[in-house]
């Protein structure tokens, strides 16, 4: 089935846990649907580990590129999956769980955000999605700790897929201060997110 048409920060802390059963809605006015990437930074220590464990993960190259348009039917399994992952991880912190922080895994019935996020990221990619589009990011959460998520690219924008929502929303449609994100031409490269201040800035204005 066609989904596509055309062409050291760390994340320790719990990531809280509720359902929103929101759907994808349309960017702020005045700010862009699409993330604007910088340089490159600091790939999280976590991800660095599980780099180590999974380097056929970390070591896809992608070509650089337009992002795809995504289809209805890839639309459907977008959302099937940020849903049924948010239903049967439950979540707890890598303290609770391991002993200690900023453990990236895959989830094995359990696990944090950063877990939620890369099992999700797994699902898509076997259900056909490409790596270069699925980009695990760290985020800001309005109280100040760190979170993580998967970034989906597509034509229409730039979308996130959050253990704390079921929804799949537009990044500007989020709460949170978007730091950075896996490079989208190199899964074991991250890069900063320059344009995240000038939508926080632009959603307070409406």
């Amino acid at each position: 089935m066609a989904f596509w048409t055309g062409v050291k920060a760390g994340v320790a802390g719990f990531c809280a846990f509720f359902i929103s059963a929101s759907m994808a809605i349309p960017a702020q006015s005045g700010s862009t649907p699409w993330m604007q990437t910088g340089s490159a930074t600091s790939q999280p220590i976590g991800h660095f580990e599980f780099c180590q464990k999974n380097r056929s993960e970390c070591g896809v190259r992608s070509r650089a590129g337009a992002a795809p348009r995504v289809t209805a039917s890839g639309w459907a399994v977008i959302r099937q999956v940020n849903a049924a992952v948010n239903r049967e991880i439950s979540p707890v912190t890598d303290q609770e769980l391991l002993g200690r922080d900023e453990v990236w895994s895959y989830p094995q019935g359990r696990g944090d955000c950063e877990d939620f996020a890369l099992e999700k990221r797994r699902r898509l990619m076997q259900r056909g999605f490409a790596a270069g589009n699925l980009l695990m990011t760290v985020v800001r959460k309005p109280d100040g700790e760190g979170h993580a998520v998967l970034t989906v690219r597509t034509a229409q924008g730039d979308f996130i897929l959050d253990n704390l929502d079921n929804g799949v929303r537009l990044w500007t449609n989020t709460p949170y201060r978007f730091l950075k994100r896996q490079a989208s031409n190199n899964s074991g490269r991250w890069v900063t997110i320059d344009n995240s201040a000038e939508v926080l800035v632009g959603s307070v204005g409406n």
